[in-house]
């Protein structure tokens, strides 16, 4: 049974997205804004929501279609084979998105979408109402520039919930995007890390588990789980399968805040995250960072201003967190590569150096750059 799968993501992390279903193994893998899409086997419905780290999470394409009207809709809809994957008392709501289409009324598009989907379900089960009492079926459609497009959501809760963060501190960072700049840090267990700003300790959490190699869905469940045509010994075997990848060192994974509460937290979620063996974390000002090394990077999300501090005090803050690190490569054995996500208009300057490289990336809905210093 060949599939035809979606994985969204957030804007700016397509190509992380794309090398790491390479890295697992999967072919067709084509990028468009915020999505990746790939095709392969049930199978690689557990592989995916266990083993990616930067997508939000897994849908099954089931088909496209151009859709100007409510009736084209319903009968495109009505056309698609529900009844391959979605049982007599399964749960069905829809829920999407409509830009740049006629089509824009969002409500009106899931009752039809609802309705075409009820219809093809009673034909081919001789029924003519759906207690939907079952597992769940999520249904996704998107409709841009007037292409529909039907989707059944795999993972449930979004894949950037790995289960080790019920705490955290004020604006903590999502953990696909933590990973993701990791990833775009070329950090993979070899010579130092460290997050001056740790807060929750996302970004230094997620490093570890790309030093071990360690698939952040391990410990979670999926809502495919309780599909009764996938069955539980596909999710065993791509279980075994991660955890067979998973490679033990010895790493030097540091995160630091000026917080104590912070860093209990962090300390706490690495506990949970099953990584406190191999990532410390310790109460320090950043603008005093004097640490010193030959091969280290530096990835970190300081408070932006218009979310925690005062834009004058963030502005104070990347200053002289700017001098601190300045002054450690400056001398004989500092070797830090920097990445520092921001959504601060003027960064650079008050930091006091002009970025190597700049990626646009966002936090939720706050449009960041990721600064790069080598």
């Amino acid at each position: 049974m060949t599939l035809n799968f979606c994985a969204p993501c957030l804007l700016g992390l397509e190509g992380p997205v794309s090398d790491e279903l390479r890295r697992l193994g999967f072919e067709n893998v084509r990028a468009e804004n915020g999505r990746v899409m790939w095709s392969g086997e049930p199978l690689d419905i557990a592989r995916a929501n266990i083993g990616l780290r930067c997508a939000e999470r897994v849908l099954i394409e089931l088909g496209g279609f151009e859709a100007r009207s409510f009736d084209s809709l319903f009968e495109w809809v009505k056309a698609l084979p529900w009844e391959e994957f979605i049982p007599k008392n399964g749960a069905f709501p829809v829920k999407g998105y409509s830009l740049n289409s006629q089509l824009h009324s969002v409500p009106d598009c899931q009752r039809i979408i609802k309705k075409a989907v009820a219809e093809r379900l009673k034909s081919r089960y001789r029924i003519s109402w759906f207690p939907e009492d079952g597992e769940l079926y999520q249904i996704q459609f998107s409709l841009m520039k007037d292409v529909a497009t039907l989707y059944l959501d795999t993972s449930g809760t979004g894949l950037h919930k790995r289960g080790y963060r019920p705490a955290s501190v004020a604006a903590p960072l999502r953990e696909t995007l933590a990973a993701a700049m990791v990833w775009l840090a070329r950090y993979r267990g070899k010579g130092d890390f460290c997050d001056p700003f740790c807060g929750s300790g996302t970004i230094a959490i997620e490093a570890a588990l790309a030093a071990k190699n360690r698939a952040p869905g391990l410990n979670r469940s999926f809502s495919a789980e309780k599909w009764s045509w996938l069955g539980p010994q596909l999710w065993e075997k791509a279980r075994q399968e991660a955890r067979g990848l998973e490679i033990n060192g010895n790493y030097s994974i540091l995160g630091s805040d000026i917080d104590p509460k912070a860093v209990e937290i962090a300390r706490e979620n690495a506990r949970r995250a099953g990584v406190a063996d191999i990532v410390r974390f310790e109460a320090a000002d950043a603008t005093t960072f004097s640490r010193k090394t030959e091969d280290g990077v530096l990835v970190t999300n300081p408070p932006y201003g218009e979310r925690l501090l005062e834009t004058r005090q963030a502005e104070r803050l990347y200053r002289d967190f700017g001098a601190a690190v300045s002054a450690v490569n400056s001398g004989e054995g500092g070797k830090w590569r920097i990445y520092v996500l921001s959504s601060h208009p003027d960064f650079e300057r008050h930091f006091g150096k002009k970025a190597y490289k700049k990626r646009k990336l966002y936090n939720g809905m706050i449009k960041c750059q990721l600064f790069m210093y080598l």
